[in-house]
C-alpha cells in the first residue's frame, strides 16, 4: 500500500503553528493542484481544521515514501511561506497500514482534542469530496476512503465512543436534558459572555433550546455573543428580573464575589410557583452562593460537580475506545486483504489476456495452413505444440533463472502456482533441474514464435 499521511495537530504544535499551515476552503482547490504538480502526485487529499492540517497521498511505489513526505513538508512551508525547519519539527508523517489506522482513527474521533467528537468525520468526508470535485481523487484513494467511512460508522454506531460528554459546557446541557423532557420548552439564562458560554449556548442551541438571554457586565459583549445564537442580551443588574423566567441557569463570570444569592433565587421560585430550576456554576471563584442548593426545587451544580461527570465519562469514552482500536485494525487488516486478492485478480487478468493473444495467433497460423492444404493431422499437431511452448516459455525462463540463482523457496512456490507435486526430500537436490528440462526443439521453437 502506497499510502502516505502526513500532517500537524495539537499533539505536535502549538495553535501558533497550526494557525499558520491551516488552509481556508477557498484555498484548498488550488492548493491541491499546486501539491500534486510540486510533490509529483497523482492522488491527495488535503483535511485542514481548527486542530489539525493533514495531507493524506499516493505515491508511485512504497520505496520513495519518505522522500514523499519530506516533500510533502517543504511544499506545506513554501506554499504558507514558513520555515521548512519549524514545519519538519512539527510534522509527522505515517506510511502504508499505519497510515491507513491514522486515517481512520481520525474519522472515528480517537485522535482528536476531544475524544470520540463526532465534527471530525463530517469534517473529513467533505475534505475526500473537495478532493473529488478537483480531481485529485484516483482509485486508491477512494477505495481506500470509502473502507474510512465504513469503519467510522461501525465505531460510532457498535460503540459509546461519543454518547457520554467529556467538557464542562456540554456536561451542563446535558444536565439539562436529564431534567426537563423538552428542552425546546425551556428557557435559558447564561451569565457572563465568555468561551464557555459561547460553547454552552451553542449546545443549547443543538439541544433545542430557543429562548436564551445572556447576562453580562458589559452590554456590548453580550449583545455580540447574543447575535450570533438570536439571543437576548442584558446587564448583570438587570438578572432579578429574568430568574423567574429561568427554567436553566449557567453562569461562567471572572467576578471575585458571588453574583447570585440565596435571597434573590429564593423569591424567583416562589415566583415560579415552585417549578424546578436547573442552576450550573462553572465559575471559580464561585457565581452562586453554595446556600442556594438549599432550596426547594433548585438542582444547583458547581464546577466540580461537572468534573466528576467529564472525568467519568472520559473513563467510559477510554474504554469504548479499546474497543474502536480493536475495529479499526479489524478494518485495516481486511482491507489489506483486499487489495491483495484484487492484485491477484489483476494478475489472472493480464494472464488470461496473454493467453488468449497466443491462442488466437497459434489458431490463425493453423486455419492458413488448413486454407493452403496442409495436412490437418499434422497443422493439429503443431498447433497444440506451438501453444503448449509458448505458454510454458515464460514460466520456464522464469524457473531456470531462479533455480541459477539459488531461489529454492521461489522454486517451490512455483511449483505450488503450477500445480507442481512436492519432489521427495531425496530428490530435492535434483528436482529443480528435473523440472526445468525441456527439449532443444522445444528451446529453439519457444524463442522462434516469441520474436
Amino acid at each position: 500500500m502506497n499510502l502516505i499521511a502526513l500532517g500537524i495537530n495539537h499533539n505536535s504544535a502549538a495553535v501558533e503553528v497550526r494557525e499558520r499551515v491551516a488552509f481556508a476552503p477557498e484555498q484548498v482547490n488550488e492548493a491541491l493542484a499546486d501539491c500534486c504538480g510540486a510533490a509529483e502526485l497523482d492522488e491527495v487529499v488535503i483535511l485542514s481544521t481548527c486542530n489539525r492540517t493533514e495531507i493524506y497521498a499516493i505515491a508511485p511505489s512504497r520505496s520513495v515514501l519518505a522522500d514523499k513526505a519530506v516533500q510533502l513538508i517543504d511544499w506545506m512551508a513554501n506554499y504558507h511561506h514558513l520555515s521548512a525547519e519549524e514545519l519538519h519539527r512539527s510534522a509527522y508523517h505515517h506510511e502504508g497500514e499505519q497510515a491507513l489506522t491514522h486515517i481512520a482513527q481520525v474519522a472515528a474521533g480517537l485522535d482528536s482534542m476531544v475524544l470520540g467528537e463526532p465534527q471530525i468525520f463530517g469534517q473529513l468526508k467533505s475534505a475526500y469530496s473537495v478532493a473529488q470535485e478537483s480531481g485529485t481523487v484516483g482509485a486508491e484513494l477512494s477505495r481506500m476512503f470509502q473502507r474510512v467511512f465504513s469503519i467510522a460508522k461501525r465505531v460510532r454506531t457498535d460503540t459509546a465512543i461519543g454518547e457520554n460528554p467529556v467538557s464542562v459546557a456540554y456536561a451542563a446541557v446535558d444536565l439539562a436534558g436529564h431534567i426537563f423532557a423538552d428542552l425546546s420548552q425551556c428557557h435559558a439564562l447564561l451569565v457572563g459572555a465568555g468561551e464557555t458560554i459561547e460553547l454552552v449556548a451553542r449546545h443549547l442551541i443543538e439541544a433545542g433550546v430557543r429562548n436564551i438571554v445572556i447576562a453580562n457586565r458589559t452590554l456590548g459583549r453580550a449583545r455580540e455573543l447574543a447575535q450570533k445564537f438570536g439571543a437576548e442580551a442584558v446587564l448583570l443588574a438587570e438578572i432579578p428580573g429574568q430568574l423567574p423566567a429561568a427554567d436553566i441557569v449557567i453562569t461562567s463570570t471572572a467576578s471575585q464575589l458571588p453574583i447570585l444569592g440565596k435571597g434573590a433565587v429564593e423569591q424567583a421560585v416562589k415566583a415560579r410557583k415552585h417549578r424546578p430550576v436547573l442552576m450550573v456554576d462553572i465559575a471559580v471563584p464561585r457565581d452562586i452562593e453554595p446556600q442556594v442548593g438549599d432550596l426547594r426545587d433548585v438542582y444547583l451544580y458547581s464546577v466540580d460537580d461537572l468534573r466528576e461527570i467529564v472525568d467519568q465519562n472520559l473513563r467510559s469514552r477510554q474504554s469504548e475506545a479499546r474497543k474502536a482500536d480493536v475495529m479499526i485494525a479489524e478494518g485495516v487488516r481486511s482491507f489489506v486483504e483486499d487489495g491483495k486478492r484484487l492484485a491477484a485478480v489483476d494478475a489472472v487478468k493480464e494472464y488470461r489476456a496473454m493467453a488468449e493473444e497466443l491462442r488466437q495467433r497459434e489458431l490463425d497460423k493453423a486455419l492458413r495452413a488448413i486454407t493452403r492444404g496442409d495436412d490437418p493431422e499434422k497443422v493439429l499437431k503443431q498447433l497444440s505444440r506451438g501453444l503448449t511452448n509458448k505458454l510454458i516459455h515464460a514460466p520456464t525462463t522464469g524457473l531456470k533463472q531462479a533455480s541459477a540463482e539459488g531461489r529454492p523457496e521461489q522454486l517451490r512456490s512455483a511449483r505450488r502456482l503450477l500445480g507442481l507435486a512436492e519432489p521427495e526430500p531425496a530428490a530435492a537436490d535434483d528436482a529443480a533441474g528435473d523440472a526445468l528440462e525441456i527439449t532443444a526443439d522445444d528451446t529453439d521453437h519457444s524463442r522462434h514464435t516469441l520474436q
